[in-house]
């Protein structure tokens, strides 16, 4: 394995965190503020470049979403909705959606796009080995359509900021939810690859099926793992590891995305794993082992004080430091009553994925790797220029946060133990309704 110490470099923008969904809703941008209090208070951030990101702009955006979706989000505002109705229905915002219409919803998703794409330049120009966004990782968005919590697909601009440089772009989500949005991106392409464990079944968004494993030039490179509920880490490692290795072996990436939706711990209010902070870093840990230029995202997560508590510990494994348990004060402390401690005891449940599930699932996804032809091979030209150039060494000594960051807005607490709000795969079976990907697939 490469050597472990990698150069860590962190994206943030302090006011990502104050932007508020409305009062019922499941998604608070307020836990990037939390995980970014830890880890100042944890003292991580002494230990990698911090950056100011910049927002993303509309040209940028319009690498993968479309220029009229692009206009009605930085159009549409809470008090102006009912000029907007027909196009609220046809781009899936508003009341009636889980991805409502709130202030400051466009420079929201500007943030964090922005942060992602600065670090795929980061990592494209080699001046880190890891690159990490916590605000960063909403995987349902399409082309022209918001779609669970997430507007703007921050992973596939990256991942096309990735592709200027690299053959070969290896995505990996172990949020609860399928990674839909970013393998319907790429599902005809052999250049990048998409693994995702996800709750399958009765479950948002209903896709994810082991049989969905990509079209055309893409066949054989959408892996997708579909799990049940009470998913633990023992069992969530077995699957990992041996299925991980295998893509690497035979897809060979020279940059890896790897988005950490935290909805898949212990406890979370829309989510029905049950891993512990150790099992789900154990993920960060043996990709970060293979010495590949990764982007590390957020994602899901829902029990705020857990999401938080996750990033700010999967930050301290990039960096391969060991924090205490006992959490350090600050500006959130409350926050992690009553214990105050940072990890997290898994629930007395029972694991629904029995070792016999679990052991077709992994024969049939190392099959399926194992008929891959190998890595393709692409004919690359002159590199293409970054969209926006991230300022040398003078700008970037005045844009690093550090422990400067501004400490206002307390956001909202976690809310009651409200259900998922977005729609699901419903079938009479419970076993999920497997979808064909008609969009990528026409024409």
């Amino acid at each position: 394995m490469p050597e472990s110490k990698q150069r860590v470099s962190y994206f943030y923008q302090p006011d990502v965190g104050h932007f508020y969904y409305g009062p019922s809703h499941p998604m608070k941008p307020h836990r990037i503020k939390m995980a970014h209090h830890l880890i100042l208070s944890y003292g991580l951030y002494r230990k990698m470049e911090v950056y100011r990101s910049h927002p993303a702009s509309p040209a940028e955006m319009s690498a993968f979403h479309s220029e009229d979706y692009i206009n009605f989000l930085a159009k549409v505002t809470p008090d102006n909705l009912r000029g907007y109705s027909n196009q609220m229905q046809k781009f899936n915002v508003g009341e009636y959606t889980d991805c409502p219409v709130f202030d400051g919803l466009y420079e929201f998703t500007q943030l964090y796009t922005g942060a992602s794409l600065d670090g795929a330049v980061k990592l494209n120009r080699g001046d880190c080995d890891v690159a990490v966004n916590w605000s960063g990782g909403l995987h349902h968005a399409k082309k022209s359509e918001a779609s669970g919590f997430c507007y703007i697909n921050d992973i596939v601009l990256a991942i096309l900021e990735l592709l200027k440089v690299h053959a070969r772009v290896l995505y990996i989500d172990i949020d609860v939810h399928h990674g839909d949005g970013v393998e319907e991106a790429f599902y005809c392409t052999d250049r990048v690859m998409t693994f995702s464990l996800h709750k399958y079944g009765d479950f948002f968004p209903g896709t994810g099926h082991i049989k969905d494993t990509g079209a055309k030039e893409g066949t054989g490179y959408s892996v997708n793992v579909p799990l049940t509920s009470g998913m633990t880490d023992d069992a969530y490692e077995k699957i990992f590891k041996p299925v991980m290795d295998k893509i690497m072996e035979v897809f060979r990436p020279g940059a890896i995305v790897l988005q950490c939706g935290a909805d898949s711990l212990t406890g979370d209010r829309l989510g029905c794993f049950n891993l512990s902070l150790k099992g789900h870093a154990e993920c960060v840990r043996y990709t970060k082992s293979f010495g590949v230029p990764t982007l590390v995202l957020g994602g899901g997560g829902y029990t705020i004080r857990n999401v938080a508590r996750c990033w700010a510990y999967e930050t301290s494994v990039l960096l391969d430091t060991k924090l205490p348990d006992e959490i350090p004060y600050n500006d959130y402390y409350e926050y992690y009553a009553p214990d105050f401690k940072l990890h997290l005891t898994p629930e007395q449940r029972e694991n629904l994925n029995t070792e016999a599930s679990m052991e077709s699932v992994r024969i049939d996804l190392l099959t399926q790797l194992s008929g891959l032809r190998g890595a393709p091979s692409v004919g690359m030209g002159e590199v293409p220029p970054d969209f926006e150039t991230i300022r040398e060494s003078t700008r970037e000594n005045d844009e690093r946060t550090e422990a400067r960051e501004v400490r206002d807005g307390d956001g909202e607490n976690d809310g009651g133990s409200g259900d998922d709000v977005r729609g699901r795969g419903r079938t009479k079976d419970g076993k999920g309704e497997r979808k064909d990907h008609e969009a990528e697939l026409a024409g």
